[in-house]
């Protein structure tokens, strides 16, 4: 039997409390564009693309309003824990987390081995991840090894190893 020949995430749509509210925090903090293409009579949607992306849009917001209850996902009730979207460079994995942690919305850090890691929480309390990939060329056993424990993430100690430019996931999530 074969696969259905999925090669990576579209898009994912968040139901969130407070519009407005969210869409700032995509837009000012992790740099998100607002794409006008909400249909007639969605007042409360809206539809964002990330920086560098060639998708129509990454993510769709849909307002319930301010009686809404938390995520129970995880704590009482099945559901997503987290999105994780891939930055090209430490250098920019850097300049996330400092957006994260100015925005009081940085939750932790990662040395997964293969992937490195900042976790966050939207205005809601939905948790993602940024990751930075090494790039196929650059994996080593070490690497693979540490796939199987979760370590501090050192991004200094990173950008020197693998350097803060040097373009991540090649060969492994983009074309080479």
């Amino acid at each position: 039997m074969s696969g259905m020949g999925i090669h990576r995430l579209n898009h994912a749509v968040l139901f969130v409390s407070d519009l407005a509210r969210s869409v700032d925090f995509y837009t000012n903090v992790l740099g998100f564009r607002r794409i006008p293409m909400t249909p007639d009579g969605f007042a409360g949607a809206a539809f964002l693309q990330a920086p560098d992306s060639t998708n129509d849009h990454d993510l769709g917001l849909f307002e319930i309003g301010p009686g809404a209850g938390p995520s129970g996902a995880g704590r009482g009730t099945v559901g997503l824990y987290h999105l994780a979207w891939e930055v090209d460079t430490l250098a920019e994995l850097e300049r996330t987390a400092l957006a994260l942690s100015e925005a009081g919305a940085l939750v932790g850090t990662s040395d997964h081995g293969t992937t490195k890691s900042l976790y966050g929480k939207d205005p809601d309390g939905l948790e993602f991840e940024i990751v930075w990939l090494i790039p196929a060329d650059l994996l080593d056993d070490a690497a693979r090894d540490n796939r199987k424990r979760i370590r501090p993430l050192d991004l200094r100690r990173e950008q020197a190893r693998y350097g803060a430019d040097t373009r991540g996931g090649v060969g492994i999530s983009t074309p080479v």
